[in-house]
Formats: C-alpha cells, sequence, structure tokens
C-alpha cells in the first residue's frame, strides 16, 4: 500500500521564527495559494467550468460575511445608541445648577464601586483596613492607660543598647 508522503512541518518553514499570530497568517496564506494552485491544475484538466465554479462559491462566501459582518456592525450601533440616550437623557433631566449633578452622581457610585472592589480586593490579602487599624490603635492606648494605672508609673520604655568603648592596645 503506498502512503502519502508526510507533509512539511511547520518547523521545518523559515516562517518558524515568526510570532504565532504571524504564523497563522502565514499558514492561511499560503493555503490560499495551495487552493489557487489547486484551481489553475484544474482549469488545466477540467476546464473552465470548475474555476467558475470555485469563483462561484468564493463570491457567495464574502456576500455572507461581509452581511454577518453589517449585521454586527448595526447590532453595536443600536447598542451605542441606547447607551448615549441614555447618557442624554440622564444630563437633558436638569436645567441649570441640576445639569451636572446625574453625571456626578454617576461617578460618585463608579467611585464607590470601585472602592469597594478595592477593599474587598485588601481583604483577601489580608491587609486590615482603616476602620481596623484605628480600633487597634484605640485597644493599645486604652491597655497603656491601664497599664500606667495598675503600675503608678510610666510605662517602660526599651533602652538603647549600651556602647562599649575600645582601647587602643
Amino acid at each position: 500500500m503506498a502512503t502519502k508522503p508526510a507533509p512539511k512541518s511547520a518547523q521545518s518553514r523559515p516562517e518558524k521564527d515568526l510570532p504565532p499570530h504571524r504564523a497563522a497568517s502565514q499558514d492561511i496564506w499560503l493555503a490560499g495559494l495551495g487552493a489557487m494552485a489547486q484551481a489553475q491544475a484544474q482549469v488545466r484538466s477540467q476546464g473552465s467550468k470548475a474555476f467558475e465554479a470555485l469563483v462561484a462559491d468564493g463570491l457567495a462566501f464574502q456576500r455572507k460575511s461581509q452581511a454577518v459582518a453589517q449585521e454586527k456592525l448595526h447590532e453595536a450601533a443600536a447598542h451605542f445608541n441606547q447607551l448615549t440616550q441614555g447618557i442624554g437623557a440622564g444630563i437633558g433631566a436638569g436645567i441649570g445648577a441640576n445639569l451636572v449633578q446625574p453625571a456626578g452622581a454617576k461617578v460618585d457610585r463608579l467611585e464607590h464601586l470601585f472602592e469597594d472592589r478595592v477593599a474587598r480586593a485588601l481583604k483577601s490579602l489580608g491587609l486590615p483596613t482603616a476602620q481596623e487599624v484605628a480600633d487597634l490603635q484605640d485597644r493599645v492606648s486604652t491597655l497603656e492607660r491601664a497599664l500606667k494605672a495598675a503600675t503608678g508609673k510610666k510605662a517602660p520604655t526599651p533602652k538603647a543598647p549600651a556602647k562599649t568603648k575600645k582601647t587602643a592596645a
């Protein structure tokens, strides 16, 4: 049984040093050239009907992909219009002094959301909140006062180590 020769791997091509996205683009280009070469060979052997069929298939595919792209573009434009109308309605509702308020309220809400997420991230890392640090400082102050009252004197402070003089020999 005759076996087909193994296709050349991507490792044997000079494009192997390209980044993955560039290598994939190069492979797609080479596949297109291969399809064109096969189409030309088919035209030579079977005539122009096969080539015309390939052109018709390519045209149909192009139209279909363009229709899908147009649909996605219209969806994105509609979504964008909804967003801009919502923002416009919020700003348009206020006249005079209230004109800035809806935008300010949205910024405050966004700031609050950001602070909450940062606080959750810090808590997950085990860092204390500002309130917890303040509570701890209050507890230390209370304990220092209680210790001072119980001993009747000032709380001991750590002493600096005594310096020793070196004598010249």
